[in-house]
């Protein structure tokens, strides 16, 4: 599932064809960019040596991943009939022969979520009209990339907070009363790591809510994830433009729900993080008025890449299609776009003592101060009581974490120096 900010020191970039316009959301959009390369190197501020960029074939790229088992659930596993069957019509029902295998166990498995979840609204019924939010929420919001899922992880150390697992994102419907059995007898089903990077995976490990509403039934950018071949779906619901009023209420009230539901196995104050939340932040606000929100922004050289790869290696094992990854790189220009037109517009409607800006190079160069600062000027709690722990992982695991390095022909950085100019010279990336 999406997220942790880097992979392996060997990875390659997605690869694009100059000029080639493709489909976003039904629109025709010009991608004039070259092939990225396939070599290990640093991006900073200047650009990496021009070099003949070679497009890399998909069979020498997915060596590239780690290995998924076909036996690992995918995450339409975790949807129920009614959702797994709107996601094919979705699609038009275009899915490879080679994935018919999985599509058919995925279509087999999901009346048992409905059947579990029928279990769960019995024997929680009383638990489930009494839940309630222990404290308000902190959101995590921020590019895909930009260092979010390293922040989560990072305020997670601390016991005081929770936030909702692997397992709880993928099967929301029913895991009050099956994640017990699915964390002592089958973590076997995960692989040790995620494909796109060196990020362990697990049940018990944090995730993104956006997977569980997307689960749950409600729109989602990450519904494309299934049919990557075809027009990008959901995009509004990465800013709620065009939405309707009873749409985002549905929405908002889905999300709400399954918060709840994790609050009644964690007792704590939940700390929430989505990408896809970073162009929603003015409606969370509203509907959480207590909620806090931290901002992590990256250098885009380093952004867009390894945003490229995510992509790549999500469609590689989860989609229905087999995947050709030629709307990648538009998709993610369009998204930032999208994302931070709408957050900057948002958060001026943020009392500036619930939300805060921190920076990725921060975060990684200083983990400790940086976690001080979140801490004082949120005024969370206090950081002392969590400092040695912190300071145990900067000493250790980060320092033996390899990041990936990425590369950027000068044609393509002139690209997103363009695109993303406000997002490069409003957070000191220029």
């Amino acid at each position: 599932m999406p997220s942790r900010d880097d992979a392996p020191a060997s990875e390659d970039a997605p690869t694009q064809v100059a000029g080639k316009q493709v489909k976003v959301a039904g629109k025709q959009v010009k991608v004039a960019v070259s092939a990225v390369s396939g070599e290990s190197g640093s991006v900073g501020k200047k650009s990496a040596k021009n070099a003949d960029f070679k497009p890399e074939s998909k069979e020498s790229s997915a060596t590239h991943f780690h290995r998924y088992p076909f036996y690992s659930p995918r995450f339409w596993h975790g949807m129920r009939p009614s959702s797994w069957w709107r996601l094919l019509r979705q699609g038009r029902f275009r899915i490879h022969p080679s994935r018919l295998l999985m599509a058919t166990a995925i279509s087999f498995a999901t009346p048992f979520n409905t059947l579990l979840a029928c279990v769960q609204s019995v024997l929680f019924r009383r638990k489930l009209a009494d839940a309630e939010l222990h404290g308000p929420p902190v959101f995590i919001v921020g590019h895909w990339r930009s260092g979010t899922t390293l922040l989560h992880e990072l305020m997670v150390r601390d016991e005081r907070l929770s936030s909702p697992s692997t397992f709880q994102c993928f099967a929301p419907c029913h895991f009050l009363v099956s994640e017990w059995f699915f964390r002592r007898f089958a973590s076997w089903l995960l692989p040790g790591k995620r494909p796109m990077d060196n990020m362990a995976a697990g049940w018990d490990r944090p995730q993104e809510d956006e997977f569980a509403l997307m689960n749950l039934g409600q729109p989602s950018p990450y519904r494309r994830i299934a049919f990557p071949n075809q027009s990008a779906v959901d995009l509004d619901y990465l800013d709620f433009e065009g939405v309707t009023e009873r749409e985002k209420q549905d929405w908002m009230a889905a999300l709400r729900s399954f918060l709840l539901k994790v609050s009644i196995g964690t007792g704590r104050p939940l700390i929430i993080k989505s990408p896809t939340h970073t162009g929603r932040v003015g409606w969370l606000a509203r509907e959480f008025p207590e909620a806090k929100f931290i901002h992590i922004t990256r250098d885009p050289r380093d952004l867009f890449p390894s945003t490229c790869r995510l992509w790549r290696g999500l469609d590689e094992v989860q989609a229905l299609q087999n995947p050709k990854h030629d709307q990648n790189e538009a998709y993610v220009v369009e998204c930032l776009r999208r994302m931070y037109q709408a957050f900057h517009e948002q958060r001026e409607s943020i009392d500036s003592t619930r939300i805060i800006d921190i920076r990725f190079e921060d975060l990684t160069a200083n983990p400790v101060e940086t976690l001080r600062m979140i801490y004082e000027t949120l005024r969370l709690s206090d950081f002392e009581s969590v400092e040695p722990t912190i300071r145990e992982w900067a000493e250790s695991e980060h320092k033996t974490y390899q990041r990936n390095q990425h590369q950027l022909p000068p044609d393509k950085e002139a690209m997103i120096l363009d695109a993303w100019q406000d997002y490069f010279e409003r957070y000191g990336y220029r």
